[in-house]
């Protein structure tokens, strides 16, 4: 990144009083500094959704959610990308793509959505998302700006996990976060039940999710407790109790 757009960013930063830095505080100022409505940081690792640092408000928590729910949006592909994912105009596309996420974001009030990588030299972290409420693309400076400020919160995620334990999540990145433990708990059961990793149980919990019209999170707690129980077969069962909705 260009070291003068950089001091910039820092500087403006500072001057909104992100001294003590937070995901929340972050992503409260980086709007405003790009020329968003919204904004929200997603945290990934391989193919696995980790969940939500945070987001400024409703329509940006939907996002973080349905792109977790998913596996499908601009912070799921400029993840996976490693480069700026942009959609100018979620009503009326240059190309379809994300069938199940762009509906409900729509419907919610976003027009347009952007989505960059968190990187760290050649490490991506997940990734940034920005959207607008009106139609119409990022010019080359706020782009640029986006992208310096993805790297920036990527930082400082790798700075605040640095002093935590082993085989724990730094206290500073909890803090409004949503890591959905829930569901990568019911991802464990399934993986069990099923002899398949973990990431491959995701995918059949984030299917039968859909499929039912249900909240992922929703089918991850009748997991949990015993509701629910998916078998080698291919099949879906109630495990005891009341039967899943």
């Amino acid at each position: 990144m260009a070291p003068d757009r950089l001091t910039r960013i820092l500087t403006q930063l500072s001057v909104a009083g992100v001294d003590g830095w937070s995901s929340a505080r972050l992503c409260e100022v980086f709007p405003d500094i790009v020329g968003a409505t919204g904004a929200g940081i997603m945290l990934m690792t391989g193919d696995m959704r980790r969940g939500s640092l945070g987001a400024t408000d409703a329509v940006s928590h939907l996002i973080e959610d349905l792109q977790f729910s998913l596996g499908e949006g601009p912070c799921v592909d400029a993840y996976h990308q490693v480069q700026l994912v942009a959609e100018p105009d979620l009503a009326n596309p240059a190309a379809r793509r994300w069938p199940a996420f762009s509906p409900p974001v729509l419907k919610a009030g976003a027009r347009a959505i952007f989505g960059f990588p968190l990187r760290v030299g050649g490490i991506c972290l997940g990734a940034l998302n920005l959207y607008r409420a009106s139609a119409g693309p990022l010019n080359e400076d706020q782009a640029a700006d986006a992208q310096v400020l993805a790297d920036v919160a990527a930082s400082w995620v790798l700075e605040a996990q640095a002093g935590a334990e082993p085989d724990t999540v730094a206290e500073a990145l909890e803090l409004g976060a949503e890591f959905h433990l829930r569901v990568h708990n019911a991802a464990g059961m399934v993986s069990v039940q099923l002899g398949v990793s973990v990431n491959e149980a995701l995918i059949r919990l984030r299917g039968y999710a859909f499929g039912q019209g249900r909240l992922l999170a929703d089918v991850a707690d009748d997991v949990a407790a015993r509701r629910l129980r998916f078998n080698p077969s291919g099949g879906v069962e109630p495990a005891g109790g009341r039967p899943p909705r």
